[in-house]
């Protein structure tokens, strides 16, 4: 316990320097207006003391927080983990941390959590949220708080955009398919999925209606277990389709629920991942699937968040197109 001392304030260096608390950091931040020899005094005290300069120390100075607010769904899933993966490697190397607000999909809790990051006096905020809408992401812009929305497409004097191209490779796959595959075709919907799956799932059903094919929609849950269950008792009676699930384990689950009533891949069952992930090429049989990389979607949002935020960006919205993968889980 002996050896175990209080972190040292830049209080307790002003004092020990014997200058004012805007001096120190004056100091920490580098600025021109310090004399070298009040500089050289306000370091060695720095260095005595063994004081290791806070954000809000260093924000005193600068006038900012070098705090990035980010909005996001959920982190429990994989799209979402791998997207913070690359936020916080570019805010790393940017200077930035990350205050992180999760919702769940609920609009009235994704609210709540704009409201937060306004009062947080972020720099800057990244907001991934499938509930909120237009308007409400334009409320934290209004506040002069720099955003990039990713999924959502918005941009203005202080708003910058990631929006995602899933449903044009879609009809592609699904029109491609209609040539030669004779399966019905299944989409599961999600319940309070958020709109990109809407979105998605609204391209399944007008392509099927443009090509006079029959299909179906299967309502569930988002998790394993359950779709695992219901598909157990689907098979009983339907031996044969072509499945859309929203995320790998969801696929997974058909697959296994497939293979354990006897019915094979893809020969009668063929299943394609929405949101394909690193999974995908993980389960057996790997699974066929559109893909975008989200490592690649946090780094640019904080690229683009980074250069709104100096005023020098200057492509306010980008657009990220999915590729389909086939795999072992379809035949094209």
């Amino acid at each position: 316990m002996d050896n175990i001392k209080d972190r040292v304030t830049i209080y307790e260096v002003a004092k020990a320097a014997g200058v004012s608390l805007a001096t120190v950091s004056r100091v920490i931040n580098n600025h021109k207006n310090v004399t070298l020899e009040t500089r050289k005094k306000v370091e060695d005290t720095i260095s005595r003391l063994g004081y290791k300069p806070s954000a809000l120390a260093q924000a005193l100075a600068t006038n900012r927080s070098t705090n990035i607010g980010v909005v996001i769904p959920r982190a429990n899933y994989v799209y979402i983990s791998n997207m913070l993966n690359g936020l916080t490697e570019a805010a790393r190397d940017r200077g930035y941390m990350l205050s992180l607000f999760v919702t769940s999909h609920n609009k009235e809790e994704a609210i709540q959590a704009m409201n937060k990051v306004i009062t947080s006096h972020v720099d800057g905020a990244i907001i991934f949220d499938d509930e909120l809408d237009v308007e409400d992401t334009q409320k934290i812009s209004s506040y002069q708080v720099p955003v990039i929305a990713v999924n959502n497409k918005i941009t203005s004097d202080k708003v910058g955009c990631i929006t995602f191209g899933y449903e044009h490779l879609l009809r592609d796959i699904l029109n491609s398919y209609f040539t030669s595959g004779e399966k019905k075709m299944y989409f599961l919907h999600v319940h309070n999925a958020g709109r990109l799956l809407a979105r998605i799932e609204r391209s399944f059903v007008t392509t099927h209606i443009d090509a006079n094919k029959s299909y179906g929609i299967l309502s569930c849950d988002d998790s394993y277990t359950k779709t695992y269950l219901d598909f157990i008792e689907f098979f009983k009676t339907t031996k044969s389709g072509y499945f859309l699930a929203y995320r790998d384990s969801l696929a997974a689950a058909i697959i296994n629920a497939a293979r354990d009533s006897g019915l094979r891949i893809p020969e009668d069952v063929e299943v394609l991942s929405i949101i394909g992930t690193k999974y995908a090429n993980i389960i057996r049989p790997t699974i066929s699937s559109m893909y975008i990389d989200m490592q690649l979607v946090g780094r640019k949002a904080m690229q683009m968040l980074s250069d709104l935020m100096a005023g020098k960006l200057s492509q306010k919205q980008i657009k990220v197109e999915s590729t389909f993968i086939k795999r072992d889980t379809t035949k094209e």
